[in-house]
């Protein structure tokens, strides 16, 4: 019986059995990557990756039938998911979501079997929706110029380190660079997101040529877009360690900013294949110990404008 035929293959984890049914169905076809090896991978980095997803609500991007076939966004936590998977009812407008929570690593290969390639991650836990404990530009370039990425991300790092604010730094496993900053959940998404606009405009006019805040595409011209829309109530980012459902099966991974400056990384750097030497390294290991309160670096920013 070839390995495509099988009908299910079981996956013991957390004292729990999580059936993957046909894991021989390929979902990257011309990588020849099938939903066991996206499986397998999941439990590979959980130990790094679940950190990162407890507790947060998460948006599930599904493609059933591989990369090449229809694909839909979830928030909603189907009626037929196993018990033991945590949920959180949250508001919005004229009604409530129910999101999936990912707690452990059965439920990580539990979202694998439904075909989520790609989990995506709310800024803020359940307990406190409103409150995120992570700021986050999205560095967007107008095309695939990762450099005019690379050159942004280090004005930002700088920017940050004026106003006394740690950051991290991730690729999306798409074009761009995500860089974060730790919060304490003591400002509310507004305040968060009235922040960030802020220190983007600085950040842009003090480089007119090169970046922008313009929310509108053909106002960008050739300019990379400093994305702070992310940092709104039940809006999310990419999950670090998360695959894109792209070719070559690219991962969202957390790097240094040594990497970064010295040019060893790239948006499509690391992928399902290749990401083992990537945990052997934590470039995030101190960072997201402590979160930070934006008064003082508010107080800072105000007098740089």
């Amino acid at each position: 019986m070839s390995p495509a035929s099988v009908e299910s293959r079981e996956f013991k984890v957390g004292g729990r059995i999580v059936r993957l049914s046909r894991p021989g169905k390929q979902l990257f076809p011309d990588d020849g990557i099938t939903k066991a090896d996206l499986a397998r991978y999941y439990r590979t980095v959980a130990h790094r990756m679940l950190p990162q997803l407890r507790g947060r609500p998460l948006m599930l991007e599904r493609h059933p039938d591989g990369i090449g076939g229809v694909s839909f966004m979830q928030k909603d936590v189907p009626e037929y998911f196993p018990d033991w998977i945590h949920r959180v009812e949250l508001p919005k407008q004229h009604g409530t979501v129910t999101y999936v929570l990912c707690d452990d690593t059965a439920t990580l290969l539990h979202l694998v079997d439904q075909g989520c390639i790609t989990p995506h991650r709310f800024l803020s836990k359940a307990d406190r929706p409103d409150h995120p404990d992570r700021l986050i530009f999205d560095l967007d370039p107008p095309g695939d110029d990762f450099a005019s990425v690379r050159t942004a991300a280090l004005l930002l790092r700088e920017m940050l380190e004026r106003l006394r604010l740690p950051s991290a730094v991730m690729t999306t496993g798409s074009r761009g660079l995500h860089v974060l900053v730790p919060l304490d959940r003591s400002e509310t998404f507004d305040e968060v997101r009235s922040f960030a606009g802020d220190v983007a405009e600085l950040l842009a006019l003090s480089h007119p040529d090169t970046l922008t805040t313009e929310v509108r595409k053909e106002a960008r011209e050739k300019r990379l877009y400093l994305d702070i829309q992310r940092n709104a109530y039940a809006q999310t980012a990419v999950a670090p360690f998360a695959v894109r459902a792209h070719p070559g099966a690219p991962v969202a991974a957390p790097v240094s900013w040594t990497e970064v400056e010295d040019d060893a990384v790239g948006a499509r750097g690391f992928t399902l294949r290749d990401i083992s030497a990537r945990l052997e390294v934590n470039p995030w290991q101190d960072v997201f110990r402590r979160g930070r309160s934006l008064g003082g670096a508010r107080r800072r920013l105000d007098r740089l404008r």
